[in-house]
């Protein structure tokens, strides 16, 4: 039986501020670089398929949103998503951020504190935001920044994994029930829960706050007032995202207050578990992904890489200096 993980008696609770300073940049998926290497190497390729691919890429998405974001590109003016920031950079950089994302073979990693495969991740990542867009576009939210939250709705615990394989390599958070997952044990270990670390990570890296915020108040949506909307749309997002990388709608819905709020019913909820399903079918098809793969990474640091399952893999061997 899985204890609740305690924190040492000397140890001393970091901050989310602290935990989130040692993540210089977001791992990029090994499903996505590849395809996403050539198509920039096609003469013959649009920026819109460069945006599609770009959008199933975590690391490389925050970095494109970043670089538009910066005072050199952004005279001023915020860009909220993949496709303004693309287009705002230019071409030539996003070829040459790709580039340096292969070379430097930065690629997702297991969550070993959540017991989560770098498939699982990025399957989780994908899942919530295709969900959060087709439930914005249901309620009349901004599709493409609910795109981009829901992508980004887990990389709280990236930036906790990464801090506790350095500095608490013992550390284990198992998953509760939705919607609280692994809250309380964040809380009583860390003294913080990682959609507070993920919304922190936002603000160093100076994404706007119609970002953050709804991250951080992902499992308390009620929490927040100027925010309530696309938190919720989030929190809600996170059901269809786990019913649908579950195969099962046998999962307590959200609250009926939330659906209300959101002008949802609950059938509406459970007829759009098909339609999320779908578009991840199109996106697995676009990457060449059938749906028993698991994506295995040769790493040099046992403790990092992913144990071999007996499923079709695609193999990437990670060099010894990253």
């Amino acid at each position: 039986m899985h204890q609740p993980p305690t924190a040492p008696a000397n140890f001393n609770h970091p901050t989310p501020d602290e935990v989130v300073r040692q993540l210089r940049q977001l791992p990029s998926a090994p499903q996505v670089l590849p395809k996403l290497k050539n198509l920039l190497g096609d003469g013959n390729s649009s920026l819109f398929d460069v945006v599609s691919l770009i959008k199933l890429d975590q690391g490389i998405a925050a970095r494109v949103l970043q670089i538009g974001n910066s005072a050199y590109f952004s005279h001023g003016t915020r860009c909220y998503t993949v496709d303004e920031a693309v287009y705002r950079i230019g071409f030539d950089q996003v070829y040459g951020l790709v580039l340096n994302a292969v070379s430097s073979q930065l690629l997702i990693r297991p969550l070993t504190v959540y017991g989560l495969t770098a498939d699982e991740l990025w399957r989780m990542s994908v899942t919530c935001a295709l969900a959060a867009e087709i439930l914005a576009k249901r309620i009349n939210l901004e599709e493409d920044i609910a795109y981009t939250i829901g992508l980004f709705h887990g990389i709280g615990m990236v930036a906790i994994d990464e801090w506790a394989h350095q500095r608490q390599p013992e550390l284990s958070f198992k998953a509760g029930p939705l919607p609280l997952e692994t809250c309380n044990e964040e809380r009583k270990v860390l003294g913080f829960h990682n959609a507070e670390a993920g919304a922190a990570l936002l603000r160093l890296w100076d994404f706007p706050t119609v970002m953050s915020e709804p991250l951080r108040w992902q499992y308390l949506p009620r929490g927040t007032s100027a925010h309530a909307p696309l938190a919720g749309l989030i929190h809600v997002a996170k059901w269809l995202r786990t019913a649908v990388c579950r195969n099962t709608t046998q999962l307590p819905l959200p609250e009926a207050s939330l659906l209300r709020a959101l002008k949802l019913t609950p059938t509406e909820l459970v007829d759009s578990v098909k339609d999320v399903s779908a578009r991840l079918a199109e996106v697995n098809a676009l990457l060449n992904i059938e749906s028993d793969e698991e994506i295995i990474i040769n790493s040099p640091k046992p403790d990092r890489g992913i144990i071999p399952t007996e499923s079709p893999a695609i193999v990437l061997d990670v060099p010894s200096n990253r």
